[in-house]
């Protein structure tokens, strides 16, 4: 009996870590997705920049609040090496970046919807393709 109490407790003590992780994943993929937005929309409605332009700046400047929250809250129960897990991490950044941009510039020309919020959607459907590949391989820290 106290084998399985062990080990209950371990897998609550991993639930709870998750979570944790889950929430920190979220305050920082909202912050990064927010100044993806707020950035794309400025360029757009500021400086004239084509949507799709625009989504470029707003994804590289975002790509720095998210790499930094994510490395020192996110995973930073992980100890990945600082240069491989910013490698790893644009990389990871640039795959969704790249379904991103697929996706909108596919969608700007079919659909009706609002260019401010048809990014909105594709941000929010990015996330868990981000999550997965950040906890798996960007942030590991072994090989």
């Amino acid at each position: 009996m106290r084998r399985y109490s062990a080990r209950a407790a371990l897998n609550w003590e991993s639930m709870l870590k998750l979570a944790a992780q889950i929430g920190w994943f979220v305050i920082v993929g909202c912050a990064a997705a927010a100044t993806h937005w707020a950035v794309a929309v400025a360029c757009v409605a500021a400086g004239g920049l084509d949507p799709l332009l625009a989504n470029v700046v707003g994804w590289l400047t975002a790509f720095c609040v998210s790499f930094a929250g994510h490395y020192r809250l996110t995973f930073r129960h992980q100890h990945a090496p600082l240069p491989r897990a910013a490698r790893r991490f644009f990389a990871v950044s640039a795959l969704g970046f790249a379904v991103n941009e697929a996706a909108y510039a596919l969608l700007l020309h079919t659909t009706a919807i609002r260019y401010d919020v048809l990014l909105a959607l594709i941000l929010i459907g990015i996330a868990v393709l981000t999550f997965i590949l950040g906890r798996c391989w960007a942030f590991r820290r072994t090989h």
